[in-house]
């Protein structure tokens, strides 16, 4: 039974393998509990007593998060619904609330630490290849919120110093163009430079290691977390820390939303909305601070 609902998945729903697989461990998890506890064999008879008492289990003994829950109850459910639809069953089992899941608002810096960190470059030698790499790393991160493999595949032909664009391949191979200002414009000209008369190699990625090669995902990650724990006490110091505060600083200072999603790369509204609810919290901290009857 479960073998032909998973091939009614992949070959009638056009599911995606992972989430055929998904479904099959999910279904196969609550069938193996079933077993154990009841003479029954048959999955059809199961009850919502059964995997009510399944979950409860699951979250006493697991801790199982949320998000976890909600996709176990969708995947039992769409199989409950195929029995019901070929006449296996008269009722889908599956009438339990799904919990709600918390949404973390996304960590960001603030303009202050942004140019504390701006600050502290000052000091630094500007002719080294490194250097310059790993400040103009920091710098389109936060100028242009793309993400950290976006960043990765830019190539020197990406950009366009005419127009003041660079053009992206984000996620399902969608281009997009981001545009720049003059300060990131000159840096990207210096470092180019320094990139051409230091590095011995014809590879055209933008960010390469001193042997020329292109750089990967860890090293990208080292660089921001050490220059950004220098000048905030944020939990987080990730390279897409800066893609959440590229958005946030653009809401504050009153971009439309959805100009944000469309440098972002969302394909939804509902993904950069998210950044609606951290400016939100600053405008209240605000009024709780300055207005005289909001306490």
């Amino acid at each position: 039974m479960l073998e032909e609902y998973s091939r009614y998945l992949q070959y009638e729903k056009n599911f995606s393998t992972h989430t055929v697989s998904s479904y099959k461990r999910d279904i196969g998890q609550f069938a193996k509990y079933y077993f154990a506890i009841t003479n029954n064999q048959e999955l059809k008879n199961a009850e919502t007593d059964d995997i009510k008492l399944w979950i409860a289990k699951l979250i006493d003994e697991n801790e199982i998060a949320p998000r976890s829950i909600r996709r176990k109850l969708a995947a039992l459910n769409s199989f409950y619904m195929y029995l019901l639809e070929k006449g296996v069953i008269n009722k889908n089992p599956v009438d339990i609330p799904a919990p709600k899941i918390t949404v973390n608002l996304p960590v960001f810096f603030t303009e202050k630490e942004i140019d504390r960190l701006r600050d502290t470059k000052k000091h630094l030698a500007k002719n080294r290849f490194e250097e310059k790499r790993d400040d103009l790393i920091i710098e389109l991160l936060y100028q242009t919120g793309i993400r950290r493999k976006e960043l990765i595949n830019l190539k020197v032909t990406d950009i366009d110093f005419s127009r003041k664009t660079i053009k992206v391949l984000g996620k399902r191979n969608k281009e997009r163009l981001i545009p720049f200002g003059e300060s990131l414009e000159k840096q990207l000209k210096s470092y180019i430079k320094t990139k051409i008369e230091t590095i011995k190699s014809d590879n055209n990625f933008l960010f390469v290691l001193r042997t020329g090669k292109q750089i990967y995902d860890r090293a990208v990650y080292n660089i921001v977390t050490k220059k950004l724990s220098a000048i905030s006490t944020n939990a987080k110091h990730s390279p897409h820390t800066l893609r959440h505060t590229f958005a946030t600083t653009l809401l504050n200072n009153g971009a439309d939303l959805n100009a944000v999603k469309e440098l972002l790369g969302h394909s939804s509204l509902a993904s950069t909305q998210v950044y609606t609810h951290t400016t939100f919290k600053e405008l209240q901290e605000i009024y709780n601070q300055t207005h005289p009857r909001a306490n």
